[in-house]
């Protein structure tokens, strides 16, 4: 799931900070880009900032 906080929409060009959580474990780190694909398009792409427990 994708926590936008109070957001309810993001555009094209905006930057914001969001929560991920996975539905399975995947290997990450700080640092590590990442994008996020719908239907086979990316509609989103991002750098992991902290890893949460």
């Amino acid at each position: 799931s994708l926590d936008l906080g109070d957001l309810e929409v993001v555009n094209p060009g905006d930057s914001v900070e969001v929560t991920v959580e996975l539905g399975k474990a995947v290997p990450m780190e700080p640092g590590l880009g990442f994008a996020v694909r719908e239907g086979g398009r990316t509609v989103a792409a991002g750098v992991v900032t902290a890893i949460l427990d």
